[in-house]
C-alpha cells in the first residue's frame, strides 16, 4: 500500500512544533526518561507497601501457630513487638507512599507536563518519535511510522 507523502512519518502529536531546536527535544527526552525512572521507583515503593502489609497480615497466623505449638511467649512477643509496628518512626508504609507522592512524584509529574506544554505544545515522546523515524525502514511492513500503516 502506498502512503501519501504527507502521511509518512510520525503523526502530528509526535512531530516537533516549528522552531523547536534539537537541544530542547533532547532535554525534554531526558526529563521524560527521568520521570519514567521515577515511575519505576514508585512502583517499587508500592511493591514494598504491599509486601510489608502482606507480611504483617501473615503474622496473625504465626502468632496463632506459635501459641498452638506451646510457644505462647513468642506468640505474645510477635504480637506485641512486631505486629502493626511502624516501618520507620511514626510511619506505616501507606504514609510513606502518600508522602512520596505529595512531596516528590506529583510535583515532578506536574513540572514535566508544564515543560512539555510550554515548550512543545504539550507533545509527548518527541525524542523517541524522532529516534523511531531515524531507525525505521520506510516501506517495510514491520517498520510502519504509525499504527495501521505499511
Amino acid at each position: 500500500m502506498n502512503v501519501p507523502q504527507h502521511q509518512e512519518g510520525p503523526d502530528r502529536a509526535h512531530r516537533r512544533p516549528d522552531g523547536v531546536d534539537d537541544t530542547t527535544v533532547e532535554a525534554l527526552g531526558a526529563l521524560s526518561k527521568a520521570l519514567e525512572t521515577t515511575e519505576r521507583a514508585r512502583g517499587h515503593l508500592y511493591a514494598f507497601h504491599q509486601l510489608t502489609g502482606t507480611a504483617d497480615l501473615e503474622l496473625d497466623r504465626a502468632v496463632a501457630l506459635l501459641r498452638k505449638a506451646g510457644h505462647g511467649e513468642y506468640g505474645d512477643r510477635v504480637e506485641r513487638d512486631i505486629l502493626g509496628r511502624n516501618v520507620i518512626p511514626g510511619h506505616w508504609t501507606f504514609q510513606i507512599v502518600e508522602a512520596y507522592n505529595a512531596t516528590y512524584y506529583e510535583p515532578f509529574k506536574d513540572l514535566e507536563k508544564q515543560a512539555r506544554d510550554d515548550l512543545v505544545e504539550g507533545r509527548d515522546h518527541l525524542y523517541e518519535a524522532e529516534m523511531k523515524e531515524d531507525r525505521r525502514t520506510t516501506g517495510h511492513p514491520d517498520h510502519a511510522a504509525r499504527p495501521g500503516r505499511a
